[in-house]
Protein backbone atom coordinates (compact mmCIF):
# COMPACT_ATOMS: atom_id res chain seq x y z
CA UNK A 1 0.00 0.00 0.00
CA UNK A 2 1.52 3.47 -1.11
CA UNK A 3 -0.72 5.65 0.49
CA UNK A 4 -3.34 5.87 3.77
CA UNK A 5 -5.25 9.43 3.36
CA UNK A 6 -6.86 9.89 6.57
CA UNK A 7 -9.31 12.24 6.74
CA UNK A 8 -11.19 13.69 10.33
CA UNK A 9 -14.81 14.67 9.44
CA UNK A 10 -17.35 16.06 11.93
CA UNK A 11 -20.88 17.91 10.28
CA UNK A 12 -19.91 17.07 6.78
CA UNK A 13 -21.47 15.23 4.48
CA UNK A 14 -21.60 16.60 0.50
CA UNK A 15 -17.84 17.68 0.96
CA UNK A 16 -16.97 14.41 1.79
CA UNK A 17 -18.54 12.92 -1.51
CA UNK A 18 -16.48 15.99 -3.39
CA UNK A 19 -12.99 14.86 -1.59
CA UNK A 20 -13.48 11.40 -2.89
CA UNK A 21 -14.57 12.31 -6.34
CA UNK A 22 -11.14 13.91 -6.24
CA UNK A 23 -9.06 10.97 -5.06
CA UNK A 24 -11.19 8.99 -7.56
CA UNK A 25 -9.34 11.19 -10.21
CA UNK A 26 -5.86 10.77 -8.87
CA UNK A 27 -6.09 7.13 -10.44
CA UNK A 28 -3.98 5.64 -7.41
CA UNK A 29 -4.53 2.03 -6.89
CA UNK A 30 -2.56 1.42 -4.04
CA UNK A 31 -4.65 3.97 -1.78
CA UNK A 32 -6.88 3.44 1.34
CA UNK A 33 -9.42 6.37 3.12
CA UNK A 34 -9.65 6.16 6.51
CA UNK A 35 -12.53 7.89 7.99
CA UNK A 36 -12.32 8.91 11.19
CA UNK A 37 -16.10 9.61 11.98
CA UNK A 38 -17.05 11.85 15.00
CA UNK A 39 -20.37 12.72 14.43
CA UNK A 40 -23.14 11.39 16.64
CA UNK A 41 -25.32 10.52 14.10
CA UNK A 42 -24.97 7.94 10.35
CA UNK A 43 -24.92 10.97 7.76
CA UNK A 44 -21.73 9.43 6.02
CA UNK A 45 -23.05 5.95 6.02
CA UNK A 46 -24.71 6.39 2.02
CA UNK A 47 -21.78 8.35 1.15
CA UNK A 48 -19.08 6.01 2.09
CA UNK A 49 -21.84 3.29 0.76
CA UNK A 50 -21.87 5.69 -2.26
CA UNK A 51 -18.18 4.78 -3.31
CA UNK A 52 -18.01 1.25 -2.31
CA UNK A 53 -15.90 -1.39 -5.08
CA UNK A 54 -15.00 2.30 -6.35
CA UNK A 55 -12.13 3.78 -3.05
CA UNK A 56 -10.70 1.18 -0.58
CA UNK A 57 -12.41 2.91 2.23
CA UNK A 58 -12.25 2.39 6.03
CA UNK A 59 -15.28 3.72 8.43
CA UNK A 60 -13.81 4.43 11.83
CA UNK A 61 -15.92 5.92 14.84
CA UNK A 62 -14.75 8.70 17.69
CA UNK A 63 -16.99 9.88 20.42
CA UNK A 64 -14.04 12.18 20.87
CA UNK A 65 -14.67 15.70 18.88
CA UNK A 66 -10.92 16.64 18.58
CA UNK A 67 -9.70 16.24 15.08
CA UNK A 68 -5.60 15.46 16.21
CA UNK A 69 -7.21 12.27 18.46
CA UNK A 70 -9.16 11.33 15.29
CA UNK A 71 -6.34 12.19 12.96
CA UNK A 72 -3.75 9.78 15.44
CA UNK A 73 -6.59 6.64 15.69
CA UNK A 74 -6.25 6.46 11.95
CA UNK A 75 -2.68 6.70 12.20
CA UNK A 76 -2.49 3.63 14.05
CA UNK A 77 -4.85 1.88 11.72
CA UNK A 78 -3.11 3.15 8.39
CA UNK A 79 -0.99 0.71 6.08
CA UNK A 80 0.06 3.12 3.59
CA UNK A 81 3.60 3.92 3.57
CA UNK A 82 3.35 7.58 3.12
CA UNK A 83 0.20 8.66 5.02
CA UNK A 84 -1.76 12.60 4.61
CA UNK A 85 -4.80 14.27 6.26
CA UNK A 86 -6.91 15.92 4.06
CA UNK A 87 -9.11 17.98 5.22
CA UNK A 88 -13.04 16.71 5.10
CA UNK A 89 -14.03 20.31 2.10
CA UNK A 90 -10.78 20.32 0.64
CA UNK A 91 -9.81 18.58 -3.05
CA UNK A 92 -6.80 16.93 -4.56
CA UNK A 93 -6.30 18.25 -8.17
CA UNK A 94 -5.28 15.92 -10.40
CA UNK A 95 -1.83 14.38 -10.51
CA UNK A 96 -1.32 15.32 -6.92
CA UNK A 97 -0.87 12.04 -5.39
CA UNK A 98 1.53 10.95 -7.83
CA UNK A 99 4.10 13.97 -7.63
CA UNK A 100 3.96 12.90 -3.64
CA UNK A 101 5.02 9.75 -4.53
CA UNK A 102 7.40 10.86 -7.45
CA UNK A 103 8.75 13.08 -4.72
CA UNK A 104 9.33 10.68 -1.50
CA UNK A 105 10.73 7.55 -4.14
CA UNK A 106 13.42 9.90 -5.37
CA UNK A 107 14.60 10.91 -2.20
CA UNK A 108 14.34 8.05 0.55
CA UNK A 109 15.76 10.36 3.40
CA UNK A 110 12.96 12.59 2.82
CA UNK A 111 10.42 11.91 5.92
CA UNK A 112 8.01 15.24 4.91
CA UNK A 113 6.34 16.86 2.51
CA UNK A 114 4.20 19.91 2.26
CA UNK A 115 2.76 22.17 0.14
CA UNK A 116 0.46 25.24 0.27
CA UNK A 117 -3.37 26.14 0.57
CA UNK A 118 -4.98 26.77 -2.83
CA UNK A 119 -8.16 28.70 -3.32
CA UNK A 120 -11.27 27.40 -5.56
CA UNK A 121 -11.49 31.08 -6.94
CA UNK A 122 -7.89 30.79 -8.24
CA UNK A 123 -4.23 31.32 -6.86
CA UNK A 124 -3.22 30.18 -3.36
CA UNK A 125 -5.48 30.58 -0.58
CA UNK A 126 -5.79 31.96 2.97
CA UNK A 127 -2.19 32.60 4.78
CA UNK A 128 1.09 33.67 3.55
CA UNK A 129 3.25 30.79 1.04
CA UNK A 130 6.77 30.58 0.63
CA UNK A 131 7.22 31.56 -3.51
CA UNK A 132 9.73 28.30 -4.16
CA UNK A 133 9.97 25.18 -3.22
CA UNK A 134 13.07 24.07 -0.77
CA UNK A 135 13.83 22.58 2.59
CA UNK A 136 11.73 23.45 5.57
CA UNK A 137 13.60 25.32 8.48
CA UNK A 138 12.14 26.73 11.57
CA UNK A 139 12.74 30.03 9.63
CA UNK A 140 10.02 29.15 7.23
CA UNK A 141 7.72 26.84 9.12
CA UNK A 142 5.15 28.98 9.30
CA UNK A 143 5.01 29.96 5.69
CA UNK A 144 5.35 26.13 4.13
CA UNK A 145 3.12 23.74 6.52
CA UNK A 146 -1.00 23.56 6.66
CA UNK A 147 -2.20 20.09 7.72
CA UNK A 148 -4.45 19.15 4.53
CA UNK A 149 -0.98 19.47 2.55
CA UNK A 150 1.11 17.55 4.98
CA UNK A 151 2.49 13.95 3.81
CA UNK A 152 4.99 12.24 5.81
CA UNK A 153 6.20 8.31 5.92
CA UNK A 154 4.05 6.83 8.16
CA UNK A 155 6.94 5.15 10.30
CA UNK A 156 8.23 8.87 10.92
CA UNK A 157 4.73 10.13 11.76
CA UNK A 158 4.23 6.90 14.46
CA UNK A 159 7.59 7.47 15.66
CA UNK A 160 6.43 11.32 16.46
CA UNK A 161 3.72 10.29 18.04
CA UNK A 162 1.63 11.42 15.73
CA UNK A 163 -0.10 15.12 16.67
CA UNK A 164 -0.55 16.33 19.80
CA UNK A 165 -4.02 16.02 20.59
CA UNK A 166 -3.75 19.61 23.24
CA UNK A 167 -3.39 21.65 19.98
CA UNK A 168 -6.28 21.92 16.74
CA UNK A 169 -10.29 21.75 16.08
CA UNK A 170 -11.59 20.53 19.37
CA UNK A 171 -9.55 22.21 21.66
CA UNK A 172 -8.43 25.83 23.31
CA UNK A 173 -5.15 26.06 21.17
CA UNK A 174 -6.94 25.19 17.60
CA UNK A 175 -4.63 25.99 15.01
CA UNK A 176 -0.53 24.82 14.81
CA UNK A 177 -0.69 21.62 14.78
CA UNK A 178 0.99 20.80 11.62
CA UNK A 179 3.41 23.28 12.17
CA UNK A 180 4.03 21.78 15.57
CA UNK A 181 4.66 18.43 14.23
CA UNK A 182 6.37 19.12 11.58
CA UNK A 183 8.90 21.18 14.24
CA UNK A 184 9.18 18.20 16.32
CA UNK A 185 10.14 16.20 13.60
CA UNK A 186 12.63 18.62 12.52
CA UNK A 187 14.09 18.51 16.07
CA UNK A 188 14.45 14.72 15.94
CA UNK A 189 16.58 15.45 12.64
CA UNK A 190 14.05 14.36 10.15
CA UNK A 191 14.27 16.23 6.72
CA UNK A 192 10.88 17.81 5.28
CA UNK A 193 10.85 19.31 2.28
CA UNK A 194 8.03 22.57 1.14
CA UNK A 195 6.80 21.74 -2.62
CA UNK A 196 5.23 24.93 -4.25
CA UNK A 197 3.40 23.68 -7.16
CA UNK A 198 1.89 20.35 -4.63
CA UNK A 199 -1.33 22.60 -4.44
CA UNK A 200 -4.49 21.25 -2.82
CA UNK A 201 -7.99 23.03 -2.55
CA UNK A 202 -9.62 24.58 0.30
CA UNK A 203 -11.93 26.93 0.91
CA UNK A 204 -10.67 30.31 1.69
CA UNK A 205 -12.65 31.58 4.71
CA UNK A 206 -10.43 34.87 5.84
CA UNK A 207 -12.35 37.79 6.48
CA UNK A 208 -15.80 35.98 6.66
CA UNK A 209 -17.82 35.80 9.92
CA UNK A 210 -16.72 32.30 10.42
CA UNK A 211 -12.99 33.05 10.26
CA UNK A 212 -13.43 36.21 12.77
CA UNK A 213 -15.11 33.88 15.02
CA UNK A 214 -12.37 31.39 15.64
CA UNK A 215 -9.54 33.82 15.16
CA UNK A 216 -8.79 34.46 18.70
CA UNK A 217 -9.07 29.67 19.21
CA UNK A 218 -6.65 30.06 16.07
CA UNK A 219 -4.16 32.46 17.52
CA UNK A 220 -3.66 30.67 20.47
CA UNK A 221 -2.68 27.31 18.97
CA UNK A 222 -0.19 29.54 16.76
CA UNK A 223 0.92 31.57 19.90
CA UNK A 224 1.85 28.55 22.01
CA UNK A 225 3.59 26.63 19.29
CA UNK A 226 5.64 29.66 18.49
CA UNK A 227 6.85 29.73 22.31
CA UNK A 228 7.08 25.82 22.39
CA UNK A 229 9.54 25.60 19.56
CA UNK A 230 11.34 29.25 21.22
CA UNK A 231 10.93 30.46 17.41
CA UNK A 232 13.27 33.42 17.28
CA UNK A 233 12.55 36.95 18.01
CA UNK A 234 12.76 37.98 14.15
CA UNK A 235 10.47 35.28 12.91
CA UNK A 236 7.77 36.03 16.17
CA UNK A 237 7.31 39.54 15.97
CA UNK A 238 5.72 39.91 12.24
CA UNK A 239 2.86 37.96 14.15
CA UNK A 240 2.04 40.67 16.58
CA UNK A 241 3.02 43.56 14.44
CA UNK A 242 0.87 43.03 10.84
CA UNK A 243 -2.15 42.56 13.23
CA UNK A 244 -1.83 45.79 14.80
CA UNK A 245 -1.09 47.64 11.51
CA UNK A 246 -4.28 45.46 9.84
CA UNK A 247 -6.20 46.76 12.99
CA UNK A 248 -5.53 50.50 11.76
CA UNK A 249 -5.54 50.28 8.43
CA UNK A 250 -9.26 48.85 8.32
CA UNK A 251 -10.03 51.52 11.42
CA UNK A 252 -9.15 54.46 9.16
CA UNK A 253 -10.81 52.35 6.04
CA UNK A 254 -14.33 51.63 7.98
CA UNK A 255 -13.39 47.90 7.50
CA UNK A 256 -15.25 46.57 10.53
CA UNK A 257 -15.10 43.05 10.00
CA UNK A 258 -11.42 43.22 9.21
CA UNK A 259 -10.85 45.33 12.02
CA UNK A 260 -12.44 42.71 14.76
CA UNK A 261 -10.73 40.06 12.75
CA UNK A 262 -6.93 41.35 13.44
CA UNK A 263 -7.91 42.55 16.85
CA UNK A 264 -9.41 38.68 17.71
CA UNK A 265 -5.87 36.55 16.12
CA UNK A 266 -3.91 39.32 17.99
CA UNK A 267 -5.65 38.32 20.97
CA UNK A 268 -5.36 34.74 20.75
CA UNK A 269 -1.80 35.29 19.88
CA UNK A 270 -0.53 36.63 23.41
CA UNK A 271 -2.59 34.28 25.12
CA UNK A 272 -0.96 31.32 23.48
CA UNK A 273 2.32 32.89 24.30
CA UNK A 274 1.75 33.73 27.57
CA UNK A 275 0.04 30.06 27.77
CA UNK A 276 1.87 27.84 30.76
CA UNK A 277 3.97 25.50 29.96
CA UNK A 278 4.21 25.11 26.68
CA UNK A 279 6.71 22.32 26.24
CA UNK A 280 4.99 20.08 28.60
CA UNK A 281 5.06 16.54 27.67
CA UNK A 282 7.47 16.53 25.23
CA UNK A 283 8.28 14.70 23.21
CA UNK A 284 5.56 12.69 22.54
CA UNK A 285 5.02 8.80 23.03
CA UNK A 286 5.73 7.00 19.95
CA UNK A 287 2.11 5.84 18.99
CA UNK A 288 1.03 2.12 18.78
CA UNK A 289 3.40 0.65 15.84
CA UNK A 290 5.78 2.30 15.71
CA UNK A 291 9.35 0.89 15.20
CA UNK A 292 11.58 0.25 18.07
Amino acid sequence: MRFSLIVATRGRDAELAALFDSLLAQQEPALEVIVVDQNADDRLVPVIAGFAGRLTLRHLRSTVANANHARNLGLTAAQGEIVGFPDDDCTLPPGVLAGVWARFAADHDLAILTGPAASPEGGLGSGRWRDTSGPITVAEAFVSIIEFNLFLRRAVALALGGFDIRLGPGTPFGSAEGNDLVLRALAAGYPAWYERRQEIVHPDKRLTPVAVARAALYGKGLGLVLRRHRVPARIVLPFFIRPVGGILLAVLRGQWLTARYYAQSLRGRMAGMLAATPRAGLPLPPLAGAAA
